[in-house]
């Protein structure tokens, strides 16, 4: 009779197309950190406070709030978000945060990619692959 664990994995792969300006995307494999069911939904919970925060920062800048501030806060998100997912990737530059800052900075939907790929990998699943 076959043996099978009911602990996942605690990584888990998967290629990521990252766009890239005036050419093909580059699929690139990524390392991502499995999460149960109470830990994602904690880690997406805090994502959405993140998000409900900077509105209201938003908010009261008023005039103030000019493209250079949302685009600041949306590469401070995603790059805390790709932190918080990725264990390891195919690029020839180690994983620290200075380069997923660089990947972020560089690549408008990098950080998108990334974190859809993730949520994907778990739609993947409870849909039964």
């Amino acid at each position: 009779m076959a043996k099978f664990k009911i602990q996942q994995n605690p990584t888990f792969k998967v290629d990521v197309e990252i766009p890239r300006v005036g050419a093909e995307p580059d699929k690139v494999p990524f390392e991502f950190q499995y999460r149960d069911r109470k830990s994602l939904a904690a880690l997406f919970l805090s994502w959405q406070e993140a998000y409900k925060a900077d509105e209201e920062r938003f908010k009261e800048m008023g005039a103030e709030l000019t493209i250079v501030v949302l685009t600041e806060a949306n590469i401070e998100r995603q790059v805390s978000q790709v932190e918080a997912l990725v264990v390891g990737w195919g690029y020839d530059t180690k994983l620290s945060q200075e380069s997923i800052r660089e990947l972020v900075e560089t690549s408008a939907g990098a950080g998108d990619a990334i974190v859809k790929a993730y949520q994907g990998a778990f739609e993947a699943a409870r849909l039964g692959n």
